[in-house]
């Protein structure tokens, strides 16, 4: 069997940068000149992103990274049967991952531990174990007796924390992400908030799924990644899960065989947040999709 034809690298480094615009300029040329796909953030923070492309243009971003001075990076690669990202995008922001409260990363940050320490945490039963993710990614796997903020957006984390500070004085804090930097800025945002003993799954999920071996992990379910593939299992292997292309909602058996499940038009997350006009038009997109593809 040949091997999957796009290989996925996701990176992410709290770097500051002085003239990020420049270094937004020279990634959005040579990712064009590289036939990327994806989207990569640049800030004065640093640089996050996932992108995608053969294994040589791969390289040579990665190599260009390193030539810009991102060499403490979290990079992680994986591969794709198809292309998982439609375009590329190159955006210029005031942060990496939006977090909205002005916290300093890598200048104050929890313990990083990597997955072997992180399953003995886990047996630590004085430990709060906090999903960082949104809600809709928690709804595809997570940690056993991991805690989900029932957040929308990374945003909304300062305001949970602030409403949950008294249930987590005294405590340890272990917190996890996808790849690590949600969690990473979190344990900054602890510590700044005068929390002390704080943790953080380095290299996050992906990293914990690629290294950790099945028979002793404590991941349940699937992970969600923000491409085509949808989630990911074990070794980054591609998961079952499917995409309500609707509310963005990952779905699983049981929500397939909903009655309120039209692929394409609504799963039951959303089945009742959208008018039949909507579910028209989405069956119509859905229609010109299938057309597309026959």
């Amino acid at each position: 069997m040949p091997a999957p034809s796009w290989v996925v690298a996701a990176l992410y480094q709290f770097r500051a940068l002085e003239d990020p615009a420049a270094v937004q300029a020279q990634l959005q040329a040579e990712c064009a000149r590289l036939g990327l796909c994806g989207t990569l953030i640049v800030a004065p923070e640093g640089i996050n992103g996932t992108v995608a492309g053969s294994r040589q243009s791969i390289t040579a971003l990665h190599t260009l990274l390193l030539d810009l001075g991102f060499t403490d990076m979290e990079y992680k690669e994986s591969h794709a049967e198809q292309q998982p990202f439609k375009r590329m995008k190159v955006r210029l922001k005031k942060e990496i991952v939006t977090l909205g409260v002005e916290v300093k990363p890598r200048n104050l940050v929890g313990h990083y531990l990597n997955p072997e320490e992180w399953n003995t945490l886990l047996d630590d039963p004085d430990v709060v174990v906090i999903d960082t993710r949104n809600r809709y990614e928690y709804q595809a796997g997570t940690f056993q007796g991991a805690l989900d903020p029932q957040t929308d957006s990374f945003r909304e984390f300062p305001a949970w924390l602030e409403q949950h500070r008294d249930e987590l004085a005294g405590k340890k804090v272990a917190m996890f992400c996808t790849g690590g930097i949600r969690c990473e800025k979190s344990t900054s945002l602890l510590l700044q908030e005068g929390f002390s003993d704080v943790y953080h799954l380095a290299g996050g999920i992906l990293r914990y799924l690629e290294e950790m071996p099945q028979e002793r992990s404590r991941w349940e379910g699937e992970c969600f990644v923000f491409d085509e593939r949808v989630t990911v299992g074990h070794g980054l292997e591609p998961g079952q899960a499917e995409m309500c292309w609707s509310c963005g909602w990952p779905l699983g058996d049981a929500e397939r065989a909903d009655p309120r499940f039209e692929r394409g038009v609504s799963c039951p997350h959303c089945a009742e947040q959208t008018t039949d006009e909507q579910k028209a038009a989405f069956r119509e997109r859905q229609r010109w999709f299938d057309g597309r593809e026959a």
